[in-house]
């Protein structure tokens, strides 16, 4: 029998997800309240149902990829009480420590196994199966759906705790963050000298100055085009909030991230909320003068 992998939350992330599982083989069942996600989902292969609880009914593996801490909450009281096989419940969105660590408690307490797997890349890097899973928890349950993480993604780490998958998480995207603005920042810096936005991408991509991210959006920026997103500006705020905390609670000093957070607000208060992070090169322009 083809194995059975449940997926809830069918967005930008878990969409590519369950897409990409449908795939490599397995059968996927997955739930969204949005109903474009589940048509997408639908028109991918995905048996998509009307509830968590469908889906962890059918599924002893499931991914989540949720937007809030309320949502993530909500799946695991519904896991939780669900009278079935234990799941594994591998938890891939980006939340607060705590709020994780609230994730784990219901589940555990209910006798299944919760996993910290953040995942490393954009929805970009998601559509074709280009990410790092970045798992903590229980090291046998990381091993027994290690095939199911290679389903979508290209590389599993292991990373002990539960809990250190989040850590390992708010490091990459602190960087993210910096890389993005810095990417942005030196894309105007050349279109303000008057060389070609393309140019700047191809030859600055192709030296020591390439970054991953300025691989990823530096064309979007070049292209003045931020639709459809890959991340978009309302939710990487949640994300800079997250990571914010974090640094302030462990005491580390992090002022080349704090510096970016003004950027990323700036572009949602010029109407970027739905558009790509890379839509912070919208606003050094504007700041610059550049006018295209």
């Amino acid at each position: 029998m083809q194995r059975v992998i449940g997926v809830v939350g069918l967005g930008i992330m878990g969409g590519s997800i369950a897409r990409n599982l449908v795939k490599t083989g397995f059968v996927v069942v997955g739930t969204d309240p949005d109903a474009a996600a589940r048509e997408r989902a639908i028109a991918a292969g995905v048996e998509v149902v009307a509830s968590v609880l469908e889906v962890a009914e059918r599924a002893t593996e499931i991914v989540t990829s949720l937007p809030t801490a309320a949502a993530a909450m909500s799946t695991a009281r519904t896991i939780a009480d669900v009278n079935a096989q234990q799941c594994i419940v591998a938890e891939t969105s980006t939340l607060a420590l705590d709020d994780k660590l609230a994730f784990a408690a219901v589940l555990m307490k209910a006798g299944h196994i919760p996993l910290d797997c953040p995942l490393s890349g954009t929805g970009a890097q998601a559509r074709t199966g280009d990410l790092v899973v970045m798992a903590s928890g229980d090291a046998e349950a990381i091993k027994r759906i290690d095939a199911v993480f290679l389903g979508f993604a290209r590389k599993v780490y292991s990373l002990g705790t539960f809990g250190n998958g989040s850590r390992m998480k708010f490091v990459a995207n602190h960087l993210v963050a910096i890389h993005n603005v810095a990417s942005a920042e030196a894309m105007v810096l050349g279109m303000k000298a008057g060389l070609d936005p393309h140019q700047i991408v191809e030859v600055i991509g192709a030296g020591v100055g390439a970054s991953k991210i300025f691989d990823l959006r530096a064309p979007m920026m070049a292209d003045n085009v931020y639709t459809p997103a890959t991340m978009k500006c309302a939710v990487w705020q949640k994300d800079m909030s997250v990571i914010g905390k974090f640094a302030a609670g462990v005491g580390a000093p992090v002022p080349v991230f704090e510096a970016t957070r003004p950027i990323y607000d700036a572009g949602i208060a010029d109407g970027h909320g739905d558009d790509d992070t890379a839509a912070v090169c919208a606003v050094l322009e504007k700041l610059a003068g550049v006018r295209r």
